[in-house]
């Protein structure tokens, strides 16, 4: 059978990376591959290199998909990303499609996907995350989608109460948590020769991506947070850029000139994989609003300072401190998570994701599932809401 994995981002790519080798390997599946949004953009580091790198043949490109500065800009590219995946879809004649998440790259991959009759497995849905679009786009592949793996027992609950056949809802755990498991990640002198600078002393990893989905000041947010991090003394502070949302560029502005201006702040367009993870697991804190300081940072017992409405609704560790996107809120969060007395707790982390296996499970479900038979999808109506 073959599976058709579509990736569009760097922080996907990393979660999908362990699934992909998987499905290479498996003695009953074909991996295909189709790469398309940030991944094609010299502006965000052209991480297709690191997928080529990792040793696998990219069957299609999706140009189409690119930077977006506004919600027109989203509407224009998801609509010429449908007849580019329709096109590739009808070339590679897959079995099946493996989306993950909630990204706008991933929708036209998915409308394409129905009405080619290609069977959609869905990894990661059922989550909320109220301040972005993607809540939205996530829900709506879900409903595309007759195959999902989700990383919690409350997002498979939720999908069965919107009408999902509990018979197609697989709980598999957290991909980000196979993703540490698999990667040998760096020590700290060799990560410091890797990236060209010292790691002492207090390290603050901050990724800050635009609120979609909610009033906000993109602007003003950033500025709080950079104001938030000038008052913390002799820190040495990691940027990486914000995703191709609209407004991304509005942060990358503010960051660069505030690294100009900071001796030990550094940015980095793309770490790869490895040299994030690694990053993540030598940071004193992580900052900002990714999605991986609620999945991976927890895993590891790092402290995360989340900023503003962007992940509102994901379940979150007790590593996990939620602030409002002010400067004061901010830095109040950051001297708790650098406190002593809260550092120690952090033993006692239970991560909501799981534990690794999530990629096995996955790869599991494939070689199992009769992709071709699967017959016309059916609301299934749970007894509570009848």
């Amino acid at each position: 059978m073959k599976i058709c994995v579509v990736t569009g981002t760097r922080a996907e790519y990393g979660l999908l990376a362990p699934l992909m080798h998987k499905i290479r390997a498996s003695e009953t599946l074909e991996l295909q591959l189709v790469v398309t949004g940030a991944h094609l953009l010299p502006e965000f580091g052209l991480t297709v290199d690191e997928i080529v790198g990792d040793g696998f043949t990219i069957n299609q490109s999706i140009p189409e998909i690119s930077s977006a500065s506004s919600g027109r800009d989203v509407a224009y590219q998801v609509g010429a990303g449908v007849v580019a995946f329709s096109d590739a879809f009808d070339t590679l004649k897959p079995d099946a499609v493996v989306l993950l998440g909630d990204r706008y790259e991933l929708l036209p991959a998915a409308i394409a996907a129905f009405f080619l009759h290609v069977p959609i497995v869905h990894l990661h849905g059922g989550e909320v995350t109220n301040g972005a679009f993607d809540d939205a786009i996530r829900h709506t592949i879900s409903r595309f989608a007759r195959i999902h793996a989700v990383a919690a027992p409350a997002y498979a609950n939720r999908l069965i109460r919107a009408g999902e056949h509990p018979d197609s809802v697989h709980m598999v755990g957290g991909l980000g948590v196979d993703s540490l498991e698999g990667i040998q990640r760096y020590p700290r002198e060799d990560l410091e020769n890797e990236l060209g600078i010292l790691l002492r002393g207090t390290l603050i990893l901050v990724t800050y991506h635009p609120v979609t989905a909610a009033e906000h000041d993109t602007k003003e947010e950033i500025s709080s947070l950079v104001s938030a991090l000038e008052a913390l003394p002799d820190v040495t502070v990691i940027f990486t850029l914000p995703n191709a949302d609209p407004e991304h560029g509005v942060i990358v502005h503010a960051v660069r000139e505030a690294v100009a201006t900071n001796q030990k702040w550094h940015l980095f367009s793309s770490l790869g994989s490895r040299k994030y993870l690694s990053l993540l697991s030598h940071a004193s804190v992580v900052v900002g609003n990714s999605s991986s300081g609620l999945m991976e940072a927890p895993s590891l017992g790092i402290p995360t300072v989340n900023i503003g409405p962007r992940q509102d609704g994901r379940l979150r560790a007790s590593s996990v401190l939620s602030c409002g996107v002010g400067q004061s809120e901010i830095e109040e969060a950051l001297t708790l998570a650098l406190s002593p007395l809260f550092r120690e707790s952090l033993g006692m982390v239970v991560s909501p994701y799981g534990t690794p296996g999530a990629a096995n499970r996955v790869l599991k479900i494939l070689e199992s599932t009769a992709l071709d038979s699967l017959g016309p999808k059916e609301y299934f109506d749970p007894p509570e809401n009848k």
